[in-house]
């Protein structure tokens, strides 16, 4: 059986540094205060590496980031954040050479448990080797790792893995003392052959599909600087833009969003509003973020009340329109959002659930067996620094993380209403209409339709179904105030 033997930093990955990574753990697990303080070692860490000592720094990385922190707040972190960043990063040439073989085994020197997930799910390899925690018995990380030498240690592992039979490739960095375990080397830059073209080669990556956390780009050690420098002034100016989205009226809007910084680009025709004594239109939208029923009613100039499965009640406080919270009771729902369009137009997503990658999930049929006046409205949005969504974290942030943005943008495209034939009134099956809005929405965003429902992506990121407890406004107060605590000493 051919066997292969990777380096996942500086080979598989683009980048040789892993700093990032221990930034985004950091945030994501522990907060700004450890974010902030692996940032202001980062020049220690740095030094070290420069003076050959960078086991010395990979050690303080492992130390500052993950000491204290629960095993399973890694596990989650490294399930639900790091695999998007890494495959951003992934040398699709080493991928190829890597992909080619039977048995596939990555190495590297961060934590297994950082990596394992992303490198058997998505990279599909067989094996992970990396430096090991020590956790203590109440199931928290002491910031140590197993072994003196951590490159002695994962080549020991290597050695006692392929026992019988040297691997027949190593692929890493020329340091990597691994490779003397491997009958053939080679160094990055990897570039395919002929030799290396197995029938059995894998095309691609398993794309990432659902993932958490709130930063946008990846904590390098000047981005990160970036952000912690922009925080202050983000939270001011996501307090002005929410003060200024409930005090005005929705005409004046559009002109103040410009104001501070925010745009908002329309294309199509949207319809005029209900008349009185007809039933209103149902717009029918993807699910990018929180704010998608706010920017539509701002495009539209008038309140239009949106449907909502699972939101906080601090972002139904802050809303500036109406909000119209369902029970996930099929009957009940459906009289629900029969009222409501007796009185006019609503705003419904049928996902459910945000998805911030170019997938749209599976829709909801409810809405196409309650009307024939249906507009399917295609969202999109583009932020600089941080998610305006979560799965693991406080959802009552959502609001405000997106408002924090320098110069958040979204993307408002009106399709035609529906014509009756595509409805249920020609006889069409409610499970088809919705099928075929699905397809026309995400063939306008240039996105890929998929099966996945809200249970899904909160099971792979949260390992929950995604309800929303419903916790008083003062404690959900509390959880914000205390996120943003570091900046008001």
């Amino acid at each position: 059986m051919d066997s292969v033997v990777s380096e996942l930093e500086g080979t598989l990955l683009k980048g040789g540094d892993p700093f990032s990574y221990f930034m985004l753990v950091a945030f994501e697990a522990s907060g700004l205060l450890r974010f902030a303080l692996l940032l202001i070692l980062w020049p220690v860490i740095w030094l070290l590496d420069m003076l050959g000592m960078g086991e010395y720094g990979l050690k303080l990385m492992v130390f500052v980031a993950i000491a204290g922190v629960s095993e399973s707040e890694i596990e989650s972190v490294a399930r639900a954040v790091l695999p998007k960043f890494y495959l951003d990063d992934i040398d699709m040439e080493a991928w190829k050479v890597f992909s080619s073989y039977d048995k596939r085994v990555v190495v590297t020197k961060m934590p297994r448990i950082m990596a394992e997930r992303f490198v058997k799910e998505h990279l599909r390899a067989d094996e992970v080797i990396g430096s090991e925690l020590v956790i203590s018995r109440f199931g928290f990380a002491t910031g140590f790792v197993k072994g003196n030498i951590i490159d002695s240690y994962i080549s020991s592992r290597v050695a006692k893995l392929f026992i019988d039979e040297k691997p027949c490739l190593g692929q890493g960095r020329v340091a990597s003392s691994f490779l003397s375990l491997c009958k053939e080397q080679i160094h990055p830059p990897c570039m395919t052959n002929q030799k290396q073209q197995h029938d059995h080669q894998l095309v691609r990556p398993l794309p990432v599909i659902f993932h958490d956390g709130r930063l946008v780009k990846r904590p390098t050690p000047s981005m990160a600087l970036l952000i912690i420098l922009w925080m202050p002034i983000g939270i001011v100016l996501a307090a002005v833009r929410i003060l200024v989205g409930i005090m005005l009226p929705m005409w004046a809007k559009p002109y103040l969003s410009k104001m501070l910084g925010g745009k908002v680009i329309v294309k199509g025709k949207p319809p005029p509003p209900a008349s009185i004594g007809n039933s209103g239109v149902l717009f029918v939208c993807t699910h990018r973020t929180l704010m998608d029923p706010v920017v539509l009613s701002t495009v539209l100039r008038r309140k239009i009340p949106a449907v909502t499965y699972s939101i906080s009640r601090l972002s139904e406080i802050l809303s500036p329109i109406p909000t119209v919270r369902l029970t996930r009771i099929r009957d009940v729902d459906a009289d629900q959002i029969k009222r409501e369009l007796a009185r006019g137009d609503l705003v419904v997503c049928p996902e459910g659930t945000t998805c911030r990658e170019p997938f749209l999930l599976r829709f909801s049929a409810l809405f196409a067996e309650l009307t024939d006046q249906i507009v399917p409205v295609a969202m999109n949005y583009r932020v600089g620094f941080f998610h305006a969504t979560t799965a693991r974290g406080c959802k009552a942030l959502d609001p405000i993380f997106f408002f924090m943005n320098p110069r958040p943008v979204y993307e408002v495209t009106f399709l035609s209403q529906l014509p009756v034939e595509a409805t249920c009134s020609s006889g069409k099956s409610p499970h088809d209409v919705a099928n075929y809005v699905q397809r026309i929405l995400a063939a306008t965003l240039g996105f890929e339709c998929t099966n996945f429902t809200r249970k899904d992506k909160y099971r792979v990121l949260a390992g929950n179904d995604g309800s929303v407890s419903h916790t008083s406004f003062a404690n959900q107060l509390k959880k914000v105030v205390s996120t943003f605590k570091p900046f008001f000493h």
